[in-house]
């Protein structure tokens, strides 16, 4: 019996009141909400008012945010009003894209893991011969995060290098090159693809390459095809183990047998993630 009379609290009339979620203390509620994703988290913050409240303690958003949030919050949100955020909002602003390095490069976290994106555009790459308008032309598109992307019909030698110096997280990342097979534009409102300058890339294949300023090295090779469709090319993997080192991650992509020409090729972009996180750009 005293266990059933416990596990409720009666009123006047002597009718047992249920607990009700809204009855949990905040505190406990926050502690709850902390083992839980972002999305679940704003889920049950729907719920009533006090997981509302609850959901807002700063301890729970630092404990989504990377390590040195700090460096990154210093890099992507240059107002003063930053200063002044909780974190469940400095979460939020890092979950949208966020210009740095003189709006050269995007960065923002992941809104369900807060792993690390960073994006650097085809105009901050080192691409050869792109100042030849014979070879290389700036096409403007919606299909690219940055409304440009770099193209050339017929090439001998390609080579296409960037790299980033930054403080990374812990963990494993991974690097991408985002290339398509052809020029694509709307015509009528429609999509369509022009594959005539598509040549060479079944002859030789494309070596992508990655080196870190502590000595990590990869490299792979990769035929290029899926003409008409933007593809994500794993250039390799490094290890980051200290969020206080500042890390230069260099990445490259090379066809450089001159014995054939290649063309019809589209250079957007290179994404650098966690290697955690679901690759959808």
């Amino acid at each position: 019996m005293g266990g059933s009379f416990s596990s409720c609290v009666c009123d006047g009339d002597a009718t047992p009141l249920r607990p009700r979620l809204g009855d949990l203390p905040e505190s406990c509620v926050a502690l709850m909400l902390m083992y839980l994703d972002p999305p679940d988290i704003c889920k049950l913050a729907r719920l009533n008012k006090a997981f509302r409240d609850a959901s807002l303690a700063d301890f729970i958003w630092e404990s989504k945010l990377p390590l040195n949030y700090k460096f990154i919050v210093e890099k992507a949100l240059k107002d003063a009003s930053a200063e002044k955020l909780g974190k469940k909002d400095i979460y939020a602003r890092l979950c949208r894209p966020n210009l740095y390095d003189n709006g050269t490069k995007e960065i923002w976290l992941d809104k369900g893991t807060g792993g690390l994106w960073l994006a650097i555009p085809s105009k901050a790459l080192r691409i050869t011969g792109i100042d030849d308008r014979r070879y290389w032309s700036r096409i403007s598109t919606e299909e690219s995060r940055f409304h440009t992307v770099a193209y050339f019909q017929q090439i001998w030698w390609l080579e296409v290098e960037g790299d980033v110096d930054f403080q990374f997280p812990p963990g494993t990342y991974s690097v991408f090159f985002r290339l398509q097979l052809g020029r694509s534009s709307k015509r009528l409102g429609r999509r369509v693809c022009k594959s005539d300058h598509i040549h060479g890339w079944d002859i030789k294949p494309v070596k992508f390459q990655l080196t870190t300023s502590d000595g990590q090295h990869a490299v792979s090779k990769t035929h290029l095809d899926n003409h008409g469709h933007w593809v994500l090319y794993h250039a390799g993997n490094f290890v980051s183990k200290n969020p206080n080192d500042l890390m230069k991650v260099k990445f490259s992509l090379a066809q450089i047998d001159c014995t054939h020409t290649k063309g019809g090729l589209s250079v957007d972009s290179v994404f650098i993630c966690n290697s955690d996180v679901k690759q959808e750009v």
